[in-house]
């Protein structure tokens, strides 16, 4: 069935927002919050004596192993229950394994749930986008998944604000907090989430018999963009705020500002990017938020003032959760009128990107190791990894452009 079947006839704006906010909280809760709060925590932990700081390192990586495997069952869970099921179940998840975190009872126990979370925020990043896209008019497709996906900003930005107010009263009482805030999220958007029994078959995955799709180049082009981009992500995301402390010499706390800098960037990413694909068309946007982000990675490379790293750094915080919105609608610019193939292409690049950060995450911190802590030459490497992504994206797109 082609994507002109499920246009949103006979839904209206407010209905589609109501999705839209529905899967802002997904977002939201199973990455914005699961995974990036558990940033800012790590040296809690460790000052706590919960976990030694090796066993903490792999407590950061648990949530990433689990997101691999949330987002290759996205799309088998969702063959055997409604989307809107799998997704309340998801976040019920992520709910629970913030108030188990609240209790160190053993590594074992925290890492399992680590896990559990990852894999819960894999699913809805794999299910998410499939379950409300085709309820959105084409036109307006990019700004409604920068909406969808404001919430890995709101998460980032939460990160640096909600976090320091929380443990004011107790690194347990933290994770009982950020509990409290997924059941709420979770319960507010219960009931907006779209009923698969009313909507078109290929929106419900239950009724796609394509199980193992082919894609030639073009896409496979496409998912090397996105685990290029994610890779070059990394290092801002884990060095930003040591570069500046300790790489600088100026402090944690200037650190924790830029952090928070950092964070106003990534809630303007989504919907700024979004808006660029609707705008210019996806293949053009790639190309100009790739030029740009070249641009900032070599400034952070080559400048020591604060006041241009601070402009670096907002511009700098738009990528990392602006890039899913861009190559979704990417995906969708290449893939018409199929929503099997066009969901089958995104779990395949969700996959992917999530592999690459894991990959770049350890291979960053050994060469961070292993070049006495040279932050900059981490972004020397991630603008040359960009480089690699604008050529692939320069490259004419072949006669199968347009697959059905």
């Amino acid at each position: 069935m082609s994507t002109s079947s499920m246009s949103p006839v006979g839904i209206d704006r407010l209905q589609v927002w109501r999705y839209i906010f529905a899967g802002l909280c997904a977002s939201l809760v199973s990455i914005g919050l699961a995974r990036f709060a558990f940033t800012p925590l790590m040296p809690e932990i460790i000052r706590a004596q919960w976990f030694a700081p090796s066993s903490v390192v792999y407590l950061g990586a648990a949530n990433l192993a689990g997101y691999v495997i949330g987002a290759l069952i996205g799309r088998p869970l969702a063959s055997r229950l409604p989307n809107e099921h799998v997704l309340r179940l998801m976040m019920v998840l992520i709910s629970a394994a913030f108030f188990a975190c609240a209790v160190p009872v053993s590594f074992v126990w925290y890492f399992g749930w680590r896990v559990v979370s990852g894999i819960a925020g894999g699913v809805v990043m794999v299910l998410v986008a499939g379950t409300l896209l085709p309820h959105v008019p084409p036109a307006r497709k990019g700004a409604a998944g920068g909406a969808i996906f404001l919430g890995l900003g709101l998460g980032i930005s939460g990160s640096g604000t909600l976090i320091p107010l929380l443990l004011q009263w107790g690194l347990a009482q933290t994770w009982i907090g950020l509990g409290a805030v997924s059941v709420i999220l979770t319960a507010a958007s219960w009931f907006a989430w779209p009923n698969s029994k009313l909507m078109p078959a290929p929106v419900h995955v239950q009724h796609e018999k394509t199980t193992s799709p082919h894609f030639g180049w073009d896409v496979w082009r496409i998912y090397l963009q996105y685990a290029l981009m994610a890779a070059a992500a990394v290092p801002p995301m884990v060095f930003l705020v040591d570069f500046i402390a300790r790489g600088l010499g100026e402090g944690t706390h200037l650190g924790s500002v830029f952090w928070a800098i950092y964070g106003l960037g990534a809630i303007a990413g989504p919907p700024l990017y979004g808006y660029l694909a609707d705008r210019l068309g996806a293949k053009q946007a790639v190309g100009l938020v790739t030029v740009i982000m070249i641009g900032i990675f070599a400034g952070l490379y080559t400048t020591s003032n604060l006041l241009v790293l601070g402009v670096l750094t907002v511009v700098l915080g738009t990528f990392a959760p602006g890039m899913v919105p861009l190559i979704l609608a990417r995906l969708h610019e290449v893939i018409t009128h199929n929503a099997s193939r066009q969901n089958a292409a995104w779990t395949r690049a969700s996959v992917m990107s999530a592999a690459a950060l894991a990959i770049a995450a350890y291979a960053f911190s050994a060469l961070f190791n292993a070049t006495g802590g040279n932050h900059r030459l981490l972004f020397l490497v991630a603008a040359l990894m960009l480089v690699v992504v604008l050529l692939l994206g320069v490259r004419p797109a072949t006669k199968r452009n347009k697959t059905r």
